[in-house]
């Protein structure tokens, strides 16, 4: 299992591409971090399948 990958995702607020740090050792997690282009807050939410290779990543407005 790889503990860290590199996520090309989409910002809920402008659109624009931003990368995430995922850190993949930890299981399902939940926080915010700023988008790099607008620096609005996103709520990122990541769940980790069960055998460990694969992830699903959800970002949404912090008041969605």
């Amino acid at each position: 299992m790889r503990a860290l990958e590199e996520a090309l995702l989409q910002c809920p607020h402008c659109g624009e591409s931003i990368t995430l740090l995922l850190d993949l050792s930890g299981g399902p997690q939940a926080y915010t971090e700023d988008c790099q282009v607008c620096c609005q807050p996103i709520h990122v939410n990541l769940w980790i399948d069960t055998d460990g290779d694969d992830y699903h990543v959800d970002l949404r407005r912090e008041q969605d």
